[in-house]
């Protein structure tokens, strides 16, 4: 069983989050680079790199990625400030999406040499544990041909709805970004983009799927446990020091 550390860092500013993802996945890439400069009979590899899962939420944030369409943020400066919502360009894959109170973000930093060396099959399984995560709720979600993220109704003309966002970077097989869990969020925030550039298609949330307020510290429990299933892992608590974020 591989070992990932857990951390719940709470409400954090996305370029502080990103800060300090960053920071993890250059302290692996470090002791990557160590160990490929030793001779491969010496190689001692499970001892190298660390994998990470980070839960947060953000304030009220735009994000784009570098595929990204800018003309996808359907408002200007003056408006931003007047809705009290930061916007960032980052280095992930895939185009705009929102992140703010009510949301769950995932942000693995995995060593995918110690899961499986295959980007797509990555992303698979990040949906994976969001499509077992939802049924726990009765909440069928599934995937969109195409598109990342899960989805509602996928299948059904008119009636498709994104419910988790997705967007990875990925470094010598080391990822970071992850996705994006609508579970209590405001769904106006997405009326002023265009939701990861797709035009004819909605958002949606657990609270408006299934009318109520959602646990969010009930849904981080079974996300945690889908992940050891879906990522044969062992997640185990670790608290962040203060000097980390």
């Amino acid at each position: 069983m591989k070992t990932i550390l857990f951390e719940d860092i709470g409400e954090i500013a996305y370029d502080a989050a990103a800060n300090y993802q960053e920071t993890l996945l250059k302290a692996n890439l470090d002791l990557k680079s160590e160990w490929y400069k030793v001779q491969a009979s010496s190689r001692a590899y499970d001892l190298a790199t660390q994998n990470h899962l980070l839960f947060c939420s953000h304030p009220h944030v735009y994000t784009l990625g570098k595929s990204g369409h800018i003309e996808n943020l359907l408002v200007n400066d003056t408006r931003l400030k007047e809705l009290n919502v930061a916007f960032f360009k980052t280095n992930r894959g895939g185009d705009i999406t929102y992140h703010g109170p009510g949301q769950i973000v995932g942000y693995p930093i995995l060593d995918l040499e110690h899961f499986v060396t295959d980007l797509g099959k990555y992303m698979r399984n990040l949906e994976e544990v969001i499509i077992r995560m939802l049924a726990h709720y009765g909440i069928s979600g599934g995937r969109l041909p195409g598109s990342t993220g899960v989805w509602l109704d996928a299948d059904i003309k008119g009636q498709a709805r994104k419910i988790c966002a997705m967007g990875v970077r990925c470094s010598r097989w080391i990822t970071m970004h992850g996705f994006a869990l609508n579970v209590n969020t405001d769904l106006r925030y997405f009326d002023y983009i265009v939701p990861c550039g797709i035009t004819d298609k909605s958002v949606t949330s657990m609270q408006k799927e299934l009318g109520t307020i959602i646990d969010e510290n009930e849904v981080k429990g079974i996300l945690i446990e889908k992940f050891e299933d879906v990522f044969e892992a062992d997640i185990v608590s670790e608290i962040p020091s203060v000097n980390q974020l």
